[in-house]
């Protein structure tokens, strides 16, 4: 690794904390979000990320199914989100769910990611025999399943209480949750871009409750809208604050607002300067989270290599089929083949390692056979 050069006085003191293993504090957070010398933020996020992985740089074969389209809570951020009468609005039925997932298996996922919006009609035992069906046709395939939101939401249709609520998606066969809906805790951000949805303390309770069923779960930070620095550093600071008591989040992924199709679309779209710096200061703020992501879809393939060289030590994976950033405008593939994100890896002189959810290295001679033959969808309408 090159020598560190800092031109910003001001990331000194910032930069002897890293090197000394330390812990940064809020000060020292909003120091590197305004810095100028984004090389030296992205040298000392590298030097943690390489004192943890080395040259590694994981992805996964997973698919995503977005199960409706329909939601109540029309945030302004969202282009997915529809009325049920809107053009363009959809339900999947099962069938259609479990034959999009079995092609999925097929073709070597061993994740779904599976996120929707919130029906304003569907009763939870629907979700819970989604769930049950992809266990049962997709044995070997990690689901990884509905947000914070997604389970605050349930556990309102249901007049359950969230921890209820996760204990039956963990019986039912949700085996993680992703990290999405976090957007930004601070209350003044949720007002203006998701006022509907649940608050940022409610989405860190569910956490917290999640990860103490023994279900982990990732998380995530929406940036490049209405939020300040001061905010972001704070979201960050709540993160790592559960993480140090949970130990349940298995990995971060920094999310780029992309305003098209969206109330908020007079906001700007997030540069590559800023993608980079979010990956940086991420990495070395979550100094208790193992993993932070270069989620291509939202990056582009291209930003997506050069975070490797910023924090980041996972691309993420195939996808297949995503909806959410492409309905907002996202211009990258829905897809890329496995051979591509080992290209892509190597390209950017890390080490390709294939895993599972949970980190877990991937060894393929040793997998079940994908789908439960007796079970198999035979149609996929589309």
């Amino acid at each position: 690794m090159s020598e560190l050069t800092i031109t910003d006085q001001r990331l000194k003191p910032v930069a002897e904390k890293v090197l000394a293993g330390g812990r940064l504090g809020v000060e020292d957070g909003i120091a590197l979000y305004r810095s100028p010398d984004l090389l030296a933020v992205g040298w000392l996020a590298n030097h943690v990320r390489e004192k943890k992985h080395g040259k590694v740089t994981y992805f996964n074969v997973n698919r995503h199914i977005n199960p409706t389209n329909m939601c109540v809570a029309h945030c302004k951020l969202c282009a997915f989100g529809r009325d049920p009468s809107a053009p363009g609005a959809y339900n999947f039925s099962l069938e259609e769910i479990y034959a999009r997932a079995e092609q999925g298996a097929r073709e070597g996922a061993l994740e779904f990611h599976i996120v929707g919006g919130l029906h304003p009609d569907l009763p939870f035992e629907y979700f819970l025999e989604m769930i049950r069906g992809l266990k049962q046709r997709c044995q070997g395939v990690h689901l990884k399943a509905f947000t914070m939101v997604e389970v605050g939401y349930f556990a309102r249709i249901a007049k359950l209480s969230t921890r209820e609520t996760l204990l039956k998606l963990k019986e039912a066969g949700v085996d993680s949750l992703p990290g999405g809906g976090a957007e930004i805790f601070h209350p003044r951000v949720r007002r203006i871009i998701c006022d509907h949805k649940v608050s940022g303390q409610m989405w860190l309770n569910i956490a917290r409750q999640a990860h103490e069923i023994g279900l982990r779960s990732n998380a995530t930070m929406l940036y490049g809208h209405v939020e300040t620095e001061e905010e972001r550093v704070d979201h960050l600071v709540k993160l790592r604050e559960l993480q140090d008591e949970t130990h349940g989040f298995v990995a971060f992924i920094p999310l780029a607002f992309h305003p098209d199709n969206t109330a908020l679309s007079h906001i700007p779209k997030p540069t590559g300067y800023a993608d980079l710096r979010n990956i940086a200061v991420s990495r070395l703020l979550l100094d208790n989270f193992d993993h932070i992501k270069a989620y291509w879809i939202m990056l582009s393939p291209s930003i997506a290599q050069i975070a490797l060289r910023f924090g980041a030590n996972d691309l993420d994976g195939t996808v297949i089929e995503e909806k959410i950033y492409h309905d907002a405008g996202a211009k990258t593939s829905e897809f890329t083949p496995r051979y591509e994100l080992e290209r892509l890896i190597r390209a950017a002189g890390r080490v390709p390692v294939e895993r599972d959810t949970l980190y877990h290295p991937v060894d393929r001679s040793k997998l079940p056979p994908p789908v439960r033959p007796d079970l198999v969808s035979l149609t996929l309408n589309v």
